[in-house]
C-alpha cells in the first residue's frame, strides 16, 4: 500500500475499528499525520502567523480519531484487542511495546478480527 492509498483508506475508515490494518497502511498514515501536524505549525511560527498555526492545530485535532482507529486496526492485525492501545499510557515501557507491536508483522492468515489484509 502506498502513501496516497493509506491516507484514503484511513480517512475513509474514520470511525471504523473493525478489521485489520497492515503495517504499510498504519505507518504511511502516521507519516501523513506527523507532516500535517508539524508543517503548518512550523510555517506559522516562521511567518509569525497565528491563523496558520490555528489551522494546523485544527487539522491535528481532526486526525486524532482516525489515528487511534488505525492503531486499533493495527492491533487487530496482531490478533490483539484494541484495548492494548492504552498500554501507551505506561511511561517508557508502554511506548516501547507499542512501537514493537506496530513494527512487527501481523498474524498470517485469518484471525478473529478478519481476513489477512496481505492475502
Amino acid at each position: 500500500m502506498g502513501f496516497g492509498d493509506a491516507i484514503r483508506t484511513c480517512l475513509s475508515k474514520y470511525l471504523t475499528i473493525q478489521g485489520r490494518a497492515r503495517r504499510s497502511e498504519y505507518w504511511w498514515f502516521y507519516l501523513f499525520v506527523i507532516l500535517v501536524a508539524t508543517l503548518p505549525t512550523q510555517l506559522g511560527m516562521a511567518m509569525e502567523s497565528g491563523p496558520i498555526m490555528v489551522i494546523g492545530g485544527l487539522l491535528s485535532l481532526a486526525l486524532i480519531i482516525p489515528t487511534i482507529t488505525a492503531g486499533i486496526r493495527r492491533f487487530h492485525d496482531k490478533d490483539k484487542s484494541g484495548w492494548w492501545f492504552f498500554i501507551g499510557l505506561v511511561p517508557l515501557v508502554g511506548i516501547i511495546l507499542l512501537l514493537y507491536w506496530f513494527v512487527t508483522p501481523g498474524t498470517a492468515g485469518p484471525n478473529r478480527f478478519g481476513e489477512d489484509p496481505l492475502a
